[in-house]
C-alpha cells in the first residue's frame, strides 16, 4: 500500500499564494504519475495539474499561468505552487498517484487539504 499525505492548505486572501505538498510513503513501489485534484462544494472533482516522472506537466485551463506543479523524485513528493489565488480556487485539494506495487498498478489518494481563499 502507498500512503499519500498532503499539507500546506489554509486560509489566504485573494491574490495570495500557498504551496501544497504531498509525500508518498510505503515499501516496494514506484510512481509513474502524480497529480493534484480539487473538489469544491456542489461540484465534481477535477484535475488541477499533473506531472510525469520525466517532468511533463498538464494543467486545467482555469489555473494555467497561476499554478505550478513540480516533484522531487528522490523524496517521492509532489508540490503545487499556487499564486494569484482567487475565491473560486476554494476547494479541498487531493493528491493522487498512479503507482506500481507488487503485481500491478493502482491509483492512490491522499486525505485532502482545505484551501480557502477569502478576505
Amino acid at each position: 500500500q502507498v500512503q499519500l499525505v498532503e499539507s500546506g492548505g489554509g486560509l489566504v486572501q485573494p491574490g495570495g499564494s500557498l504551496r501544497l505538498s504531498c509525500a508518498a510513503s510505503g515499501s516496494s513501489f514506484s510512481i509513474d504519475y502524480m497529480g493534484w485534484y480539487r473538489q469544491a462544494p456542489g461540484k465534481q472533482r477535477e484535475l488541477v495539474a499533473g506531472i510525469t516522472n520525466g517532468g511533463s506537466t498538464n494543467y486545467a485551463d482555469s489555473v494555467k499561468g497561476r499554478f505550478t506543479i513540480s516533484r522531487d523524485n528522490a523524496k517521492n513528493t509532489v508540490y503545487l505552487q499556487m499564486n494569484s489565488l482567487k475565491p473560486e480556487d476554494t476547494a479541498v485539494y487531493y493528491c493522487n498517484a498512479y503507482a506500481k506495487r507488487g503485481l500491478g498498478y493502482s491509483d492512490y489518494w491522499g486525505q485532502g487539504t482545505q484551501v480557502t481563499v477569502s478576505s
